[in-house]
C-alpha cells in the first residue's frame, strides 16, 4: 500500500471477494531533509495518513524499512547509469527486485500467499495448452502499466494478483470519492518517485562533481558547437538547453561517457531502424528459437511499433528490426515486446554507435 487510490481500491476489491487482506507499506525514500530527495508535502502527508486509510478499510497495516535496500538496488544504479550516458528507468528494476522480490518475502513471512498491487494489468493463469502465466495490458489503455512489469519471472507471476486489470481509472476514482476518501488521493505520483521532478540533474551534479565538469557538444561530423555541463543532463531526442545558435534545431543523438561528449544532429538523425536489447526476459512465452513478429514499445508512452525480433544475438540478447525507423531510440530504456495485448517480454536497449 503506497497510500494512493489504486492500492486502496485493490485492497477493497480483494475484501469484497472474501479474501483475507492486510496492507504492507514500503518505506523507501532517504531522509526528506536531504538535498534533492522527494519531500513533497502532499505525498508526505499521504504516507503519514496511511494508517487511517487502512483503518477505514478495516485491514491491518505493516511498514517495512527498505531505505538502504532501495538505495543500493535502485537509486545507486539509476545514478550510475546516467553517469554512463544512459537514460535508465528505475521502475523496471524496482518491480522484479524490490516489490515482487524482497517485499513479497516480507509479506510471506507475515502469512501472505499472494502479493496484490494496484497495477493496471491483467494476469491469466496457465491453461491446459500452456504452463505459463500470461501478462496482458490493462483494460484502461491510458493507465496500462505492463511496460514496467516485463522483468517479472513466472514464479513471481504465480504469486501476484492484479485486481485493477479490468478497471478504468475513472471507476477507481469514483469508488474512492463515494467512499469518502480524501480528494488528494487522485493526485498521481511522480514518475521518479524518489526525486523531485526535474532535479535529478542537480542531485547528480552534487554527487559527482567531476561528471559535471563539462565537455564538448559536437555535430555529426565532429565539429564542436558548444559546451555541456555534464552528459547526465541530456537524453536522446533532447532539443532544448543545448545552447547552439542555428537556423534549424539540433537534437541530442548520442552520449559518449568515455569521451564526455554530447553528439547532436538534425531531426532525421534521430531515427533508427533497429536496436539491440540485452538482459532480455521472456515473460509470457518461452524463449523463442526463431525470429518472431511483435509490436515493440521503446518507452512507456511510445506507440508500439511492428518489428521482427531476432533471438540468438548472445546470452539474453535479441535484435529488433523495425518495419519503419523509430525516433529517439534511447539506450538504458526498456524495449518491451507485445503481440496485441499480450506481453511477450522485454529487455534493456543497448548503447550502439550513432549512425
Amino acid at each position: 500500500m503506497s497510500g494512493g487510490v489504486d492500492s486502496l481500491r485493490t485492497a477493497a476489491l480483494l475484501k469484497e471477494r472474501g479474501i483475507e487482506v492486510f496492507g504492507i507499506h514500503m518505506q523507501l525514500f532517504p531522509d526528506p531533509r536531504s538535498r534533492g530527495w522527494s519531500n513533497d508535502s502532499i505525498f508526505g502527508d499521504r504516507q503519514h495518513n496511511l494508517k487511517s486509510l487502512a483503518d477505514q478499510l478495516e485491514i491491518p497495516l505493516a511498514t517495512v524499512d527498505f531505505r538502504d535496500l532501495f538505495r543500493t538496488k535502485v537509486i545507486l544504479p539509476f545514478m550510475q547509469a546516467y553517469r554512463d550516458g544512459l537514460t535508465p528507468n528505475p521502475c523496471v528494476i524496482c518491480n522484479p527486485t524490490i516489490k515482487f522480490g524482497f517485499l513479497f518475502e516480507e509479506a510471506r513471512q507475515r502469512g501472505a500467499t499472494y502479493l496484490a498491487t494496484g497495477h493496471y494489468v491483467t494476469l491469466v493463469p496457465p491453461t491446459g495448452a500452456s504452463d505459463r502465466f500470461k501478462l496482458y495490458r490493462g483494460k484502461d489503455s491510458g493507465k496500462d502499466q505492463s511496460y514496467f512489469l516485463y522483468g517479472l519471472s513466472q514464479q513471481q507471476l504465480s504469486r501476484a494478483l492484479f485486481p485493477l486489470g479490468d478497471q478504468s481509472k475513472e471507476q477507481v476514482l469514483e469508488w474512492a470519492f463515494n467512499q469518502g476518501f480524501p480528494r488528494d488521493l487522485a493526485i498521481e505520483s511522480q514518475e521518479l518517485c524518489f526525486i523531485h521532478s526535474g532535479t535529478y540533474r542537480q542531485l547528480l551534479a552534487q554527487d559527482s562533481p567531476a561528471a559535471a565538469s563539462g565537455g564538448p557538444i559536437v555535430d555529426m561530423e565532429g565539429n564542436c558547437l558548444a559546451r555541456h555541463k555534464g552528459i547526465f543532463a541530456y537524453t536522446i531526442g533532447q532539443r532544448r538547453g543545448l545552447g547552439i545558435a542555428s537556423s534549424a534545431p539540433y537534437y541530442v543523438v548520442d552520449l559518449d561517457a568515455a569521451s564526455n561528449t554530447v553528439r547532436v544532429g538534425r531531426e532525421q538523425d534521430l531515427y533508427r531502424s533497429q536496436l539491440l536489447a540485452d538482459k532480455v526476459n521472456w515473460l509470457s512465452i518461452s524463449p523463442p528459437q526463431t525470429p518472431l513478429r511483435a509490436q515493440v514499445r521503446i518507452r512507456n508512452q511510445h506507440q508500439p511499433a511492428p518489428a521482427w525480433i531476432i533471438p540468438g544475438q548472445g546470452a539474453d540478447r535479441c535484435l529488433v528490426l523495425f518495419d519503419a525507423p523509430q525516433r529517439a531510440v534511447t539506450p538504458g530504456q526498456a524495449a518491451v515486446f507485445y503481440q496485441d495485448a499480450l506481453v511477450l517480454g522485454g529487455g534493456t536497449i543497448k548503447k550502439q554507435p550513432a549512425s
